[in-house]
């Protein structure tokens, strides 16, 4: 295919390129409206209420606000989730709930007899083999804080999902890293 062809699988393919930043006002809101589009599809409603939240947010941080802290507040419970990084059982009810969101159910396989729920790691990777038969993706990125935080889209949206996070400097990836 050459690069002028359009391809209605491949909506965001030649939009950024692998390094791209986005600076711009404008700019930030449509790649951000595509992040949203992304976490919530065939739920616009939801991606508009979410894009409100974050723009007020921005309007709020100033000029030099890091967008990403504000996109993953405004999706935390509702097609994200931010929890602590030791924190079992918030990872599980906020899987569960993003789960649901997709008709999904998410099969803990927990020990009745555990004293302990298992590591937060071992849950994800759990989340994330669940979902992958699914044909969906668990996200996780990076926060620079003792804190989880990621999200869940369709698998054929991977690629896209990863040019719109790169664009937005989100330290994002497939899994846990």
């Amino acid at each position: 295919m050459s690069t002028h062809d359009y391809d209605p699988d491949d909506n965001f393919g030649h939009a950024f390129h692998a390094q791209a930043g986005v600076n711009d006002d404008d700019a930030l809101e449509v790649v951000a409206w595509q992040f949203l589009l992304l976490v919530n599809p065939d739920d616009e409603d939801a991606a508009l209420q979410q894009f409100a939240v974050f723009r007020q947010a921005l309007d709020a941080a100033g000029d030099d606000a890091d967008p990403v802290p504000l996109l993953r507040d405004a999706i935390d419970w509702q097609a994200g989730f931010h929890v602590g990084e030791l924190d079992a059982q918030g990872l599980m009810e906020a899987l569960d709930e993003l789960a649901g969101r997709w008709r999904l159910h998410l099969d803990w396989e927990l020990d009745e007899d555990a004293a302990q729920l298992p590591d937060t790691s071992v849950l994800l990777h759990a989340a994330f083999a669940q979902l992958r038969e699914r044909h969906y993706c668990l996200w996780t990125m990076d926060t620079g804080e003792p804190t989880l935080a990621g999200w869940i889209t369709r698998e054929r949206d991977m690629e896209a999902m990863q040019l719109v996070a790169s664009a937005l400097g989100m330290p994002a990836r497939p899994g846990i890293g």
